[in-house]
Protein backbone atom coordinates (compact mmCIF):
# COMPACT_ATOMS: atom_id res chain seq x y z
CA UNK A 1 0.00 0.00 0.00
CA UNK A 2 1.57 3.82 -0.77
CA UNK A 3 2.37 6.08 1.14
CA UNK A 4 -0.20 9.10 2.06
CA UNK A 5 1.98 12.25 0.23
CA UNK A 6 2.93 14.96 2.33
CA UNK A 7 4.20 18.49 1.52
CA UNK A 8 7.29 17.55 4.11
CA UNK A 9 9.51 16.43 1.42
CA UNK A 10 8.53 19.37 -0.66
CA UNK A 11 9.51 21.96 1.49
CA UNK A 12 12.95 20.52 2.43
CA UNK A 13 13.24 20.42 -1.20
CA UNK A 14 12.84 24.22 -1.92
CA UNK A 15 15.10 25.05 0.78
CA UNK A 16 18.11 23.11 -1.74
CA UNK A 17 19.69 24.18 -4.80
CA UNK A 18 20.87 20.99 -6.72
CA UNK A 19 24.23 22.54 -8.88
CA UNK A 20 23.99 19.47 -10.77
CA UNK A 21 20.03 19.88 -12.01
CA UNK A 22 20.08 22.39 -14.63
CA UNK A 23 16.50 23.43 -14.16
CA UNK A 24 16.92 24.26 -10.86
CA UNK A 25 20.17 26.46 -11.56
CA UNK A 26 18.48 28.07 -14.71
CA UNK A 27 16.05 29.17 -12.14
CA UNK A 28 18.05 30.33 -9.52
CA UNK A 29 20.15 32.16 -12.06
CA UNK A 30 16.93 33.81 -13.68
CA UNK A 31 15.84 34.62 -10.44
CA UNK A 32 18.66 36.43 -8.95
CA UNK A 33 19.62 37.91 -12.80
CA UNK A 34 22.93 36.49 -12.81
CA UNK A 35 24.57 33.49 -14.96
CA UNK A 36 23.83 29.99 -14.44
CA UNK A 37 28.20 29.91 -14.27
CA UNK A 38 27.94 32.49 -11.23
CA UNK A 39 25.01 30.00 -9.91
CA UNK A 40 27.03 26.50 -9.29
CA UNK A 41 29.91 28.46 -8.29
CA UNK A 42 27.82 29.74 -5.50
CA UNK A 43 26.78 26.63 -4.89
CA UNK A 44 30.06 24.62 -4.74
CA UNK A 45 31.34 27.36 -1.96
CA UNK A 46 28.33 27.87 0.17
CA UNK A 47 26.69 24.56 -0.22
CA UNK A 48 23.27 24.02 -1.51
CA UNK A 49 21.14 25.75 0.89
CA UNK A 50 19.25 28.18 -1.19
CA UNK A 51 19.31 30.96 1.63
CA UNK A 52 23.35 30.36 1.86
CA UNK A 53 23.11 30.60 -2.20
CA UNK A 54 21.55 33.53 -2.25
CA UNK A 55 23.54 35.35 0.33
CA UNK A 56 26.78 34.34 -1.95
CA UNK A 57 25.41 35.31 -5.15
CA UNK A 58 25.06 39.19 -3.06
CA UNK A 59 28.41 39.33 -1.92
CA UNK A 60 29.39 39.20 -5.63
Amino acid sequence: MAQTPTSRGRAQDRARVAGAQDHEVKYESTKEGVSKDTVKKAVKSAGNSRKSVEAEIGRR
